[in-house]
């Protein structure tokens, strides 16, 4: 008799299991550990996919304050998901759904669900079997076609919250045969006054996990420095585990060095001979290393961008600094990025703003900070600084343009004005009769018609891009006509909707409804930030002639 929900796995396919658990403390970097073990088996030659569990009890990320768990991150299919997916998505190479991130929102919805369906022939539903037979349903089927999962269960081991997924894991590893899963544990070795690496924090991290019934196979410590000789063998003996086991992962300057670091230690040589992939791998001289020269590509040159947000947190916009680092790896050269707070008085004296070679106003909800952000357009436009607006950059600089070139006096969004007499920025026609909010949210990947002859079609080389967005105003169309004019065009349209803007009387001023940033990888990086840095570059050159000259005072 059915227990519930019927699963798809087939155990036939073979696929691999990589889980991996936090101790200590969170934040340590156990996600980009397990990406970078995942970019190593992707360079053998796997199909490598990542599943991130989120043990919270909202059903995803998109209700969620940036300061709470930074950015909101979204997936072609629309997820709006945590942050460490967009980690994933770069590392692997590979677009992500919904069905990569589990939370307990999800799983709790469909069990309640179930259980008014009827699925469980009036059982009482309890956290064992039925939530933990749909977290391991979860797993396998966002396994399936590939040949390892990574599964990373968010916070730390002993959290209340997580005891279910642990649970689950547990019983995953009886139902599975030994050379198919592996568990890795990362943890902190912190330093004591007399520069010792102390091993007490991972003893105990890992005797949790042990109480659980869980043995790590593999240990990790996150420390600043790579881990004693003594360090691991103490960590070998008291954690029960080999001393080969036992790997380091210091800081280093750049998360994308992480897998070559990881490399070096040996850790995805383990993981393969565990799994019994070995065999499989491909040779050594024959693997992918793309990644290794893109990351260690010689560097020459800097350009500065200001970054105006209203979040003093880099987190709350971790896609849009790794997108302006993926521009950097492109050009080689070193971006540096400096805040400014969109939401300080005089946004337009600030030092970080006026010293920056190139300008970015990035998305978000709300009122707050968007004077600062109009000023910040405003600056860049009157002064031929290289601008990208994204999302809610873009309203803004199609605010700014109403204002003060087009001449709409308090032209505004009505999502943050809505007494304004020129809302510029506006729910659509066809958007007013649906109640529920989320209806009129536009999420995930769509398609961009891009006009020829545009700085659009430059940037992008094609009459048309997919982009995710996420947003619900729009560019009221009744102000079209009036707002292009005076050097603003809208070069990209999807139907009703206006995708991108453009100025033709500045050397690169844009922006985008969507959002490039979460479409940018290393070796892919966003054409519209590459085309950024491009500007600054050439921007830097021509100020060095024109001081060279005697033509601008210094």
């Amino acid at each position: 008799m059915p227990t519930g929900p019927e699963t798809s796995y087939d155990p036939e396919k073979g696929r691999k299991f990589v889980f991996v658990t936090g101790g200590v403390m969170s934040g340590l970097g156990k996600g980009i550990t397990a990406a970078s073990t995942g970019r190593l088996l992707a360079n053998a030659g796997f199909d490598v996919t990542a599943v991130k569990i989120d043990p919270y009890l909202n059903v995803d990320a998109g209700t969620m304050s940036p300061y709470q768990h930074g950015e909101v991150y979204v997936l072609k299919d629309g997820g709006e998901v945590d942050l460490d997916l967009g980690n994933y998505e770069r590392f692997l190479g590979t677009d992500m759904t919904s069905d990569h991130n589990v939370t307990t929102g999800k799983v709790y919805r469909d069990v309640i669900e179930s259980e008014r369906a009827g699925d469980y022939l009036g059982r009482t539903v309890q956290i064992i079997p039925h939530v933990t037979d749909d977290i391991k349903r979860r797993i396998r089927e966002a396994a399936e076609g590939t040949d390892v999962c990574i599964v990373e269960v968010g916070g730390t081991v002993g959290d209340i919250e997580g005891m279910p997924y642990l649970e689950a894991l547990r019983q995953f590893a009886h139902e599975e045969e030994d050379d198919d899963l592996l568990f890795v544990h990362v943890t902190l070795v912190p330093y004591s006054k007399n520069g010792e690496q102390k091993t007490k924090p991972t003893q105990h991290s890992v005797k949790e996990l042990r109480s659980i019934g869980l043995q790590p196979d593999v240990v990790v410590g996150r420390s600043s420095d790579r881990l004693d000789e003594e360090t691991r063998e103490k960590i070998a003996l008291f954690c029960d585990v080999s001393t080969d086991a036992v790997f380091s992962n210091p800081d280093v300057e750049d998360i994308y060095h992480v897998p070559l670091v990881v490399e070096e230690e040996g850790l995805d040589t383990y993981v393969m001979d565990r799994l019994g992939l070995r065999n499989e791998a491909l040779p050594r001289d024959d693997r992918d290393t793309r990644w290794r020269a893109i990351v260690t590509r010689e560097r020459s040159g800097e350009a500065t961008v200001a970054l105006v947000g209203k979040y003093d947190l880099e987190d709350a916009y971790m896609s849009v600094h790794e997108a302006l680092k993926h521009a950097g790896l492109r050009l080689g050269v070193d971006v540096d990025v400096s805040w400014v707070d969109a939401d300080g008085t005089n946004v337009r004296e600030n030092d970080a703003l006026l010293e920056a070679d190139g300008v970015v106003v990035p998305g978000g909800f709300g009122a707050r900070g968007t004077g600062g952000k109009i000023d910040a357009v405003r600056y860049a436009r009157e002064y031929d600084v290289p601008y990208l607006g994204l999302c809610l950059g873009f309203q803004m600089a199609v605010v700014e343009h109403a204002r003060n070139v087009v001449g709409l006096a308090d032209a505004h969004s009505a999502e943050l004005d809505e007494d304004t007499p020129h809302p510029v920025i506006d729910i659509l026609p066809d958007q007013h009769e649906i109640e529920d909010m989320g209806g009129t949210m536009r999420l995930g990947a769509h398609t961009t018609q891009i006009g020829p002859g545009t700085l659009a079609h430059d940037v992008y080389g094609a009459t048309e891009c997919t982009e995710r967005h996420r947003h619900r105003y729009e560019v009221n169309p009744e102000y079209i006509d009036r707002l292009e004019s005076e050097g603003l065009r809208f070069s990209g349209r999807a139907g009703p909707r206006m995708e991108i803007v453009e100025r033709t009387d500045h050397p690169y001023f844009i922006g985008t409804q969507f959002h490039p940033e979460f479409r940018s990888r290393p070796d892919r990086a966003s054409p519209l930030f590459v085309g950024l840095i491009e500007a600054v570059l050439e921007r830097d050159v021509a100020g060095e002639a024109e001081v060279g000259t005697g033509e601008v005072e210094i």
